[in-house]
């Protein structure tokens, strides 16, 4: 047995824990200007520039934007992918268990807009880019059991089943939210556009988006 294997390998696993480390500081720093202009306006050399760290940091630890932007969504994602969890556990009633997603569909559109814009403007690129394909898929994916998981429980604690496929309950979850959020972002220009201070995320299509929620999961399934 090699004495020199053991801390061979627990090297080699520091420097990639160092390595990952640093990925996520970076896509960290990143989205706030991705979230801000969007996948086709941004370049590594502006997302160097609105952060701490230099252009050639940030190209060694992604070979292009692409990858670093895919790095970034799926960083975001895999913590949105659990935001409900909470909410799905806690709840003993069906009435519980609406008002809380409700509630948590309208605290993500008001807190992470800019990060929901950029993963919509992703998901579109990916019907033109193949190199995005299947990263969208598989965090496409995610948020669907992510939904499947609330309507599961909802419908356990109505005493119901399913009326849809749990494909079809995303899409429909996910077109209210993707109108919501388009509502949203108009309204907040306006109000940044008027002198005061205004709160730009309290606008009437957040609201709106927890009154059509709240509305909707008992459509979704069937006594």
């Amino acid at each position: 047995m090699n004495p020199l294997a053991a801390p061979a390998d627990r090297a080699m696993r520091s420097r990639q824990d160092k390595y990952e480390e640093r990925r996520v500081q970076l896509a960290e720093s990143a989205l706030a200007t991705l979230g801000e202009l969007g996948y086709a306006r941004t370049s590594l050399r502006e997302i160097a520039q609105n952060s701490p760290f230099s252009h050639g940091v940030v190209h060694y630890y992604f070979k292009d934007k692409t990858d670093l932007i895919l790095h970034c969504v799926r960083y975001y994602k895999t913590r949105c992918m659990t935001r409900y969890d909470g909410v799905v556990d806690a709840a003993t009633t069906a009435d519980e268990l609406r008002r809380g997603f409700a509630d948590k569909l309208v605290e993500t559109l008001r807190a992470e807009a800019p990060m929901h814009r950029l993963w919509y403007d992703l998901r579109n690129q990916s019907m033109f880019d193949p190199a995005l394909r299947a990263d969208v898929a598989a965090i496409d994916g995610g948020l669907c059991d992510m939904i499947d998981r609330v309507l599961t429980r909802f419908a356990e604690l109505s005493g119901a089943a399913l009326r849809y496929d749990r494909k079809t309950t995303y899409a429909m979850l996910d077109g209210v939210f993707f109108s919501a959020l388009l509502e949203h972002v108009v309204e907040s220009d306006a109000l940044a556009a008027v002198p005061g201070d205004a709160d730009v995320s309290e606008t009437a299509a957040s609201e709106r988006l927890r009154d059509t929620a709240f509305g909707l999961l008992p459509d979704l399934v069937v006594v």
